[in-house]
């Protein structure tokens, strides 16, 4: 178990390795020459950001930001855990988003929890805190990064291959 404690970050990030159709999607959070990066689904990213926005939007404008450079991936990529659950809330003590995220462990069926259950103890857990600044930027960057996937096909919003596309609306 690889929990991480890491309070206020220098960077907070998303970013991709891999062509389109073949991503693998990661999260990145550094402070000073510490990173850590995790592996997450697209849709993890996408919510993740779009969230981000939306409580911003009842906050006043930040005033900070990171610098361009540090909304890109650095080596090594090497991801600590597969994310499963995200927590987000809003510190206004701090004036800081809170982000948990829970490790992706796979349940057998013996020992699957009940429905609504609270993340189970032995699992990892990071847990960071954003300035509305990095929020932002790691919202916008976000919304960059999963719209450079392969392009969605006008009549069945299906991603569309490089080698093409079998719609299913068009037979």
């Amino acid at each position: 178990m690889s929990s991480f404690d890491l309070g206020e970050i220098d960077a907070f990030t998303t970013g991709t390795v891999g062509p389109p159709g073949e991503r693998v999607f990661y999260l990145q959070a550094r402070d000073g020459r510490a990173v850590v990066t995790f592996k997450c689904e697209k849709q993890q990213v996408a919510v993740l950001g779009s969230s981000l926005e939306r409580l911003l939007a009842d906050l006043p404008s930040p005033t900070d930001g990171p610098l361009p450079t540090a909304l890109e991936l650095v080596d090594p990529i090497e991801p600590a855990w597969v994310v499963g659950q995200m927590t987000l809330a809003f510190d206004p003590g701090r004036d800081r988003f809170v982000l948990e995220l829970w490790e992706l462990v796979p349940q057998d069926e013996e020992s699957e929890g009940e429905e609504g259950e609270e993340p189970a103890t032995d699992r990892s857990r990071a847990r960071m805190l954003l300035s509305r600044g990095q929020a932002r930027a790691f919202a916008r960057h976000a919304e960059r990064v999963v719209a450079a996937g392969r392009p969605a096909c006008r009549f069945c919003g299906g991603p569309i291959d490089p080698d093409g596309h079998a719609c299913p609306r068009m037979n």
